[in-house]
C-alpha cells in the first residue's frame, strides 16, 4: 500500500513538469524505496550514487560551515540531478532535461519531498 502511494507521488511529480525525466525515493543508506526510472537505468546504481553524493554533501556542508545540507545539485550537459532530503531517512532524487526551469522543479520537488517525509518518516 505504501509503495503504491509513493509511486503515485512520483508519477504526479514526473507529470508536473516536462523538464522532469525520472525520479526515485531512496533510503539514506542507498536502497530504492520507490522509483520511476527509465528501464535502461540501473536502480541499484542510482541508489548507491545518491547515498554517496549525500554523504559527501553532508560532509562538505559541515566542513565549510554551511549548516545542515538540504540539497545536492549536479549539472551535466545532458541535464541535472537534484537530490533533496525527504525526512530523516529518505532522499528524493530527480533527473531533469538540460535547460530545465529549475525554480519550478525546486518547487515541485520540495512539495513532493514534504509528502514523502510524512509517509516515510
Amino acid at each position: 500500500m505504501r509503495a503504491d502511494m509513493l509511486n503515485s507521488l512520483l508519477s504526479q511529480l514526473n507529470s508536473s513538469s516536462t523538464d522532469i525525466e525520472a525520479s526515485a525515493i531512496i533510503s539514506t543508506d542507498g536502497l530504492i524505496i520507490a522509483s520511476l526510472l527509465p528501464a535502461s537505468m540501473d536502480e541499484d546504481r542510482v541508489g548507491a550514487m545518491s547515498a554517496a553524493m549525500l554523504s559527501l554533501g553532508d560532509r562538505t556542508a559541515q566542513e565549510l560551515a554551511r549548516g545542515t545540507m538540504e540539497q545536492v545539485l549536479v549539472k551535466g550537459d545532458k541535464g541535472f540531478v537534484l537530490m533533496t532530503y525527504a525526512g530523516e531517512n529518505a532522499v528524493l532524487t530527480v533527473l531533469t532535461r538540460p535547460g530545465a526551469k529549475l525554480g519550478l522543479v525546486f518547487l515541485d520537488v520540495k512539495r513532493t519531498a514534504q509528502e514523502v517525509a510524512r509517509m516515510v518518516g
